[in-house]
């Protein structure tokens, strides 16, 4: 709970590992995300998944409902390599449950291929496995506000300065090459992506391949 206080996600090494997770007794469950978050491993996947990770952390150590019974922590492969052999583990991120009582299930390990690493759908995992439910909380993101305003800024200063000359605004050339930006905006992979939040892989039902 003192290291909790202070990181809502605890650092493990092996020794701390093997004694808070694996040894029991044990009257709490434990979140934890192996992962290889150093530059010289070139995880970017990891480096995404750790900031859904950290955004889950925070919602539930800032949370009304706060308690000693769940715990999130992660064991980088710099840190904890004996770790990961002692699980036979050889990919990250993974993220897996450690029950209070009993070893880990296989549905204790979280699907990330199939469902992603969401902070949402790790949320709906976690209260699943522990019946523990957290509500995401995301930091406000005002990137697109500013540059909205800006825009907005820059248009209206744009036809402040032409004030006397508008004839611009009835140039058909002008109007096709923007709505063709936006067609081949609202029509772009990103934006699909955006709009139906599909799962970080696929696995094909023919071969297996992810």
């Amino acid at each position: 709970m003192e290291w909790s206080s202070r990181r809502s996600v605890i650092r493990m090494n092996g020794d701390k590992f093997r004694r808070f997770v694996k040894a029991p007794p044990r009257n709490y469950s434990v979140i934890v995300m192996f992962t290889a978050l150093q530059p010289q491993r070139q995880c970017s996947v990891c480096r995404q998944a750790n900031e859904e990770y950290q955004v889950l952390a925070n919602s539930w150590r800032y949370s009304s409902a706060f308690s000693n019974k769940l715990f999130f922590t992660v064991v980088d492969y710099d840190e904890g390599a004996d770790v990961f052999q002692q699980l036979n583990m050889n990919s990250a991120p993974t993220f897996m449950h450690f029950p209070p009582k009993g070893k880990p299930k296989r549905a204790d390990t979280f699907d990330l291929q199939r469902i992603g690493f969401a902070a949402e759908q790790l949320a709906k995992w976690i209260a699943d496995r522990t019946d523990v439910h957290i509500r995401v909380f995301r930091p406000p993101n005002y990137s697109g506000t500013i540059a909205l305003a800006l825009l907005v800024s820059l248009v209206g200063g744009l036809l402040y300065l032409r004030r006397n000359n508008l004839e611009f605004i009835y140039n058909k050339t002008g109007w096709a090459m923007a709505a063709l930006c936006v067609v081949f905006a609202m029509t772009s992979g990103q934006m699909w992506n955006h709009i139906r939040g599909p799962p970080y892989a696929h696995k094909n039902p023919q071969n297996g391949q992810v």
